[in-house]
């Protein structure tokens, strides 16, 4: 009798495992957070709102102060059902220049996150993001994104499609679809810091993922568990007509050595090609653009392989479970050409209390890296809609509960790279809501080695590393039932890797950015007032830093 809660313990931490030997797949959104076993509460709330703000920047550099207006509309909505688990936050704002040296401008601004259970078998998963993001690493990295902002571009990207799970005897069956857009628009600034060779210039692409697995628990048929799956990628991208296609296939073993540890071990075969094909180019060989910015694509050009891989890669690692709150996971192995480690960690301390920490590695673009990174986001998450500066979604995104605390999408946002990559690095979240506040952050490290194809005109990222160094905080409290603070913090360092960014630049390439904001609020029944402060400068190379204040008032109305 004293046995049985024993080898419950061994079967939960081995079907744990078995679910973990997926992440030596490619990463794609199929990987999302799973939702919570407990049933939820059946909540549905919709809240519309329009608002109206005053928004001053000063550069206290160069003395100049500029001001608009905004006029906004949005509609923050949550689902918690038996069958359906998602958010959506979605905010479209103009903004009315005050003189001419301000221009009129459109910002949409929006995360969602939906997952829906039409079957015991089938699940619908979606997700989308609307934001705004630097497009050029090696220049200005806007923190706070007020006034005439240069080096960044808006972007959108959005993903669905269906997940199957039925089982026949002892054999679990797995299959997702996955079909994803992407778009870039071209930065709408120009940043006078950038020199040299231009980057190119994100257009959008289309991915389709496919992936399928059987898997077999301990004990069923074996001492060990046994998964065997495959998956299939394809994105084409309509600059240069760039593609990526990727097949894989592995098996993988999962062994308890005890109520709480499981050793695992996988071997497989993946083929991977990155190809684009040339720009166009004048006489004296220098690329051809269209009224956007972008290359203009040769047509009659061969396609160029920029990255290949075609073989057998191998990693074993660690699961340890030791009760339900705490899981973690790492793997180390050899793959592309190098050794690889790849890891996950989860702790819920309470309700409200929750941590994550995830280890990456794999070739990626920045269409399918993106879509990884929301489909990796919790259904549940906090806005920050009492935030006057408002929430872009291009950090760290935090949850509203310990079970999923949230995640960070400054890897993918570091810059927007039209090239292909091997992207690597380490995040971690944390989300904490004591009584009458709340607070969290997120830190982490990131570098990519682009690919491109040898010789190709135009192309000046063959070859090239760029890191990143990210770390962001915030806190908010209730005051009182109808009034309240909050504050954040971010810094981040990025490093190209391109020496030639100027004949002004020499010596340290990096960008450093950092600031904060703090706002207090008001609410008047459905009527919400804010009013936000904001210190932000940032730092390229050897150059001074520029420094700037910003400051808002504004009213919310809520139907």
């Amino acid at each position: 009798m004293m046995k049985r809660p024993t080898i419950i313990r061994v079967r939960t931490l081995a079907l744990a495992g078995s679910a973990s030997l997926f992440a030596t797949l490619p990463t794609t959104p199929v990987m999302a957070q799973a939702a919570p076993a407990a049933q939820p509460a059946r909540r549905v709330v919709v809240t519309p709102y329009v608002e109206a703000s005053q928004t001053l920047s000063a550069d206290l550099n160069g003395g100049d102060v500029l001001t608009y207006t905004s006029l906004a509309a949005g509609v923050d909505a949550a689902v918690q059902t038996q069958r359906i688990s998602g958010q959506v936050s979605y905010r479209y704002e103009h903004r009315f220049g005050w003189g001419d040296r301000l221009g009129d401008d459109d910002i949409h601004s929006g995360l969602a996150r939906v997952d829906a259970r039409i079957t015991p078998n089938l699940t619908l998963e979606g997700a989308g993001i609307a934001t705004r993001s630097r497009s050029d690493i090696r220049g200005a990295a806007p923190g706070i994104l007020v006034g005439n902002v240069s080096n960044v571009s808006q972007i959108y990207s959005v993903y669905a499609g269906p997940s199957f799970t039925s089982n026949a005897g002892p054999v679990t069956l797995n299959a997702n679809y996955r079909l994803g857009y992407t778009k870039v628009e071209t930065p709408t600034f120009s940043d006078a810091s950038l020199g040299g060779q231009r980057l190119d210039y994100y257009d959008d692409s289309i991915g389709n993922t496919v992936t399928a697995s059987a898997s077999v628990r301990p004990g069923a048929i074996a001492p060990f568990g046994i998964t065997v799956s495959g998956a299939y990628d394809r994105e084409t991208a309509s600059q240069l007509k760039q593609r990526y296609e990727g097949y894989y296939g592995r098996g993988d073993i999962l062994q308890p050595i005890s109520p709480y540890v499981a050793l695992t071990a996988g071997v497989g075969y993946e083929k991977i090609e990155t190809s684009q094909k040339d720009a166009v180019v004048d006489a004296t060989g220098t690329p051809v653009l269209d009224r956007d910015g972008r290359f203009v694509t040769n047509e009659a050009s061969p396609r160029r392989v920029a990255y290949r891989t075609d073989g057998i890669y191998y990693d074993a690692g660690v699961v340890w479970r030791p009760n339900r709150r705490t899981s973690v996971e790492g793997h180390v192995g050899r793959r592309y050409g190098s050794l690889s480690y790849t890891g996950t960690a989860t702790y819920q301390a309470s309700q409200s209390v929750g941590l994550a920490v995830n280890v990456y590695d794999g070739v990626q673009t920045f269409g399918r890296q993106l879509r990884t990174g929301i489909g990796n986001l919790p259904t549940s998450f906090l806005t920050g809609n009492q935030q006057g500066f408002g929430q872009q979604f291009n950090g760290c995104v935090f949850g509203s509960s310990g079970a999923q605390p949230g995640g960070c999408l400054n890897d993918v946002f570091q810059s927007i790279s039209t090239a292909s990559y091997r992207a690597r690095g380490i995040d971690g979240v944390i989300s904490v809501t004591r009584g009458r506040s709340t607070w969290g952050g997120g830190i982490g490290y990131a570098n990519r080695k682009l690919y491109a194809p040898r010789l190709a005109p135009g192309l000046v990222v063959t070859g090239l590393d760029d890191e990143s160094y990210y770390g962001q905080l915030f806190y908010t409290r209730r005051l009182t039932p109808v009034s309240g603070v909050s504050a954040d913090l971010f810094v981040n360092y990025y490093d190209s890797g391109v020496a030639d960014i100027g004949d002004d630049l020499t010596g340290d390439a990096g960008v450093w950015s950092y600031g904060g904001t703090g706002t207090y609020f008001h609410n008047f029944g459905r009527l919400g007032t804010t009013a936000s402060l904001g210190l932000y400068s940032f730092k390229v190379g050897d150059l001074d830093s520029d420094w700037s204040a910003q400051a808002l008032v504004g009213a919310r109305y809520q139907f």
